[in-house]
């Protein structure tokens, strides 16, 4: 049976579906936890440009290179080389099936305001009913990816109504006293004193922003390659502008103490204090529906990337195997077993939502970072306004690995570097003799590196997370 090809509506659902999960529901209050009003819409600002940016060198690229099938790492391999083709692959699938634990986390927390036995959403119960999820999304997956996608479409329109009707609500609520009270914290505007806040907001707006590059990674399952490119330009737009709004009407309702002290999610909370209890279970209710929504979307990325770079000889060749609805069943198996285990671990962290978000927030940057980098190194003769638009998500990326800090980057690095030890198998596997370059060899001596840095850091306590 062969798979129908995705037209622009499941491909724009797959953007916007992918990117409004569970951080839309929480946004507010992880904002809140480091920066006030005006650090916040500095943030959102810098945001706003580097994500559009970004946004804008997907569909360039989509467009100049509709080739690169594979997506967002062939653009790292097309234009860096193999291993960073390899390690662009292995960052973005390591940050895919990470952020679907958070979702795992976030979503049994949302339960648990109705079952209390799931309150938390990190105990033995929780984890048992995230588990009975993770593998009903599985076996889902496995009817084939056009199913899917069709399911995600429907949850992608049920997620919008709740959000919808919270901005409405929360905006006609909206003080003024209350949204700039310490509009800057308790001292007056300086750059020196603010940018520490501005900073904080970097890895929560990116982890709320991962999934722009949704129709790209189907792009070989897409009917037009025009209507990817459309796809993510109009899913991003769409999407800065809800969760700007979300943010910045919460912070009309609360004050800054008092969104960060709320637990998950933040907006059934902040909805509750406007219209009363129905408001909380009305938004719990769509943060179900929308984080199931997303986790599916992410399952679709997660197993389908290893598929297809599989079949690119970047990956292990028995990850390009499709069962008879073009499922990619090994790659699915391969992920969804690590999201089992992983699921585990959340037994022994008490910050298990927010580790994983800034963790798969961190780990996605290289493959961001090497997919703006290709756009000034494609564009560089011959499209002024395009290499002005690699340069602007350069930059943004660069600053985004800056502002997530030296302790993410650590852990980043734990991630990275095992990946070095598949790359050399997959080489040999497919009997591909190159020479590792010197640029080359001195990336992978950076990776392992960093990662003994991270690895000692941990055990002593000077790495923290």
């Amino acid at each position: 049976m062969q798979d129908k090809k995705l037209g622009i509506i499941p491909l724009i659902a797959l953007v916007i579906g992918s990117m409004i999960g569970g951080g839309a529901f929480n946004l507010a209050g992880d904002m809140a936890l480091g920066a006030n009003a005006g650090a916040v819409i500095i943030g959102w600002i810098i945001t706003g440009i580097g994500i559009l940016a970004l946004g804008f060198v997907f569909q360039n690229l989509s467009i100049q290179k509709p080739e690169l099938e594979s997506g967002i790492f062939s653009y790292a391999k097309e234009g860096f080389g193999p291993f960073l083709g390899f390690s662009s692959a292995w960052g973005y699938w390591v940050s895919a099936w990470l952020g679907n634990v958070a979702y795992a986390t976030l979503v049994m927390s949302s339960i648990g305001y109705f079952i209390p036995a799931f309150e938390g959403g990190q105990n033995i119960a929780a984890i048992l009913g995230a588990s009975v999820l993770l593998w009903s999304v599985h076996f889902l997956v496995l009817r084939g990816i056009s199913s899917a996608t069709f399911i995600n479409t429907i949850t992608t329109i049920c997620k919008i109504i709740p959000i919808f009707l919270f901005i409405l609500i929360t905006i006609f609520a909206f003080n003024w006293d209350k949204f700039t009270f310490e509009f800057w914290g308790s001292e007056s505007f300086s750059w020196s004193a603010i940018s520490d806040q501005v900073k904080s907001t970097m890895l929560v707006t990116l982890w709320v922003f991962i999934g722009i590059e949704g129709a790209v990674i189907m792009s070989a399952r897409a009917k037009s390659k025009s209507d990817v490119g459309k796809a993510t330009i109009i899913g991003l737009v769409s999407v800065l502008l809800i969760y700007a709004l979300i943010t910045l009407a919460s912070m009309g309702v609360m004050t800054r103490d008092e969104l960060a002290g709320l637990p998950n999610p933040t907006m059934a909370y902040v909805f509750e204090a406007v219209v009363g209890k129905w408001g909380a279970v009305f938004i719990n209710i769509g943060l179900i529906i929308s984080v199931l929504g997303a986790w599916l979307s992410w399952t679709l990325f997660a197993s389908e990337l290893p598929f297809i770079a599989a079949k690119d000889k970047v990956f292990p060749k028995w990850l390009a195997k499709e069962n008879k609805n073009h499922a990619p069943v090994n790659s699915l198996w391969l992920t969804n077993g690590l999201i089992q285990v992983f699921l585990i671990t959340l037994l022994f962290t008490e910050t298990a939502y927010n580790f994983m978000f800034s963790l798969a927030s961190s780990a996605i940057l290289i493959p961001y970072m090497l997919s703006a980098f290709y756009q000034v190194k494609l564009t560089s003769k011959n499209n002024t306004k395009q290499l002005v638009i690699g340069i602007i998500a350069s930059i943004y990326t660069i600053w985004l690995v800056y502002a997530g800090g030296i302790d993410y980057l650590l852990l980043t690095m734990l991630l990275y570097a095992p990946g070095i030890i598949l790359y050399k198998r997959t080489q040999k596997e497919y009997g591909l003799s190159r020479k590792d370059t010197k640029v080359e060899i001195t990336l992978m001596l950076i990776f392992v590196v960093l990662a003994v840095f991270a690895l000692v850091g941990l055990v002593s306590g000077s790495v923290k997370f």
